[in-house]
């Protein structure tokens, strides 16, 4: 995608909060609660902190990337996205910055996100597999199609801006004519199942997934090299455009993951932003937490107080002393 400001200059925007935040109120606030198990698990631990260590009201709202960004950029709803995966609205997302109608509180992964077409390792290594044109030359080790005499290449669940990205990425591969079916996975769940399926049965999977997750650090994965460069204005006028007529092969860029707010919540919960600008966490820990999380049926509320329980080192770096007791008392 071609950056019209790079994420560096797009976190030199950020707001800043007033150091005396003390006696302000922060009121009643929503925050997307996306329907990825990392997004969802940020979201409750702001609830939880912001409720438990600054009296705020908090509503969760159900939300997901492109239309939870439109929302916000076009009706000031809702007030936080806390895991905002910009890859697809990265131009609209520098005109709603430099225009003013949304700010970026921080960038909450630390070390990025990653996505790409994975297959299982061993698959990689018995078969010598290490590109994606490698993958596509076998259709037989990768079943999962409705027609089974092809290969399944396995999307993105539907409304998420990688459905878009990777059908026109299978379409440049020219994917069906090599004897591969694109593989509507429907939901998160969905995909993950399809996955868990494939191995448990010692068979190849392909498609799209991104980390950090639960899966990955249960199954292991190999990325898959697509054997061309990132090209920013193809990916902006392209690659993330839905029917985009003659899509080519285009390398992801790496995920800048951020915590987005509108302009109005900005500047009127000031209380918040010094939180919200501080709060970020690494893939690793993140990846442990799902896979806590997918080992114990825990929900998004059980992972955020498991991890407010068990990495006090984490948040209480994100918080002021006398905020960091109040929620520590709550627990």
């Amino acid at each position: 995608m071609r950056y019209l400001k790079p994420a560096t200059a797009i976190l030199g925007l950020m707001v800043a909060a007033p150091a005396a935040f003390a006696a302000e109120d922060c009121g009643s606030l929503t925050i997307a609660e996306m329907n990825w198990a990392s997004a969802g698990l940020a979201a409750w631990v702001d609830k939880i902190i912001l409720e438990e260590g600054y009296d705020c009201d908090v509503a969760l709202v159900t939300g997901d990337t492109v239309p939870t960004f439109t929302s916000m950029n076009e009706k000031g709803e809702p007030d936080i996205a806390p895991e905002l995966w910009v890859n697809a609205v990265k131009v609209p997302l520098d005109a709603a910055v430099e225009e003013g109608r949304i700010k970026v509180a921080s960038e909450i992964l630390t070390d990025g996100g990653v996505e790409g077409f994975w297959i299982p390792t061993s698959l990689a290594e018995e078969n010598g597999i290490k590109t994606i044109e490698d993958a596509l030359a076998h259709p037989e080790l990768f079943p999962g199609a409705e027609d089974s005499s092809k290969g399944a290449f396995f999307n993105c669940p539907s409304g998420w801006a990688c459905q878009i990205i990777t059908a026109n990425q299978f379409a440049a591969l020219g994917a069906e004519e090599k004897g591969f079916e694109l593989v509507d996975s429907g939901s998160a769940a969905g995909l993950d199942g399809s996955i868990a399926r494939a191995f448990n049965r010692e068979e190849g999977w392909l498609g799209y997934y991104w980390a950090p997750t639960a899966i990955l650090g249960k199954y292991e994965m190999t990325r898959l090299d697509l054997g061309v460069e990132h090209e920013r204005e193809a990916w902006d006028n392209c690659t993330v455009v839905n029917d985009c007529p003659d899509p080519a092969l285009n390398e992801w860029p790496r995920s800048d993951v951020f915590t987005a707010v509108t302009a109005e919540f900005a500047e009127k919960n000031a209380v918040t932003m010094d939180y919200l600008g501080k709060r970020a966490w690494s893939n690793d820990t993140v990846n442990t937490l799902l896979a806590w999380m997918g080992d114990n049926q825990a929900t998004n509320e059980d992972g955020a107080y498991y991890f407010l329980e068990n990495y006090p080192e984490v948040w209480k770096a994100w918080l002021p002393e006398d905020v960091a007791t109040k929620v520590e008392d709550a627990l």
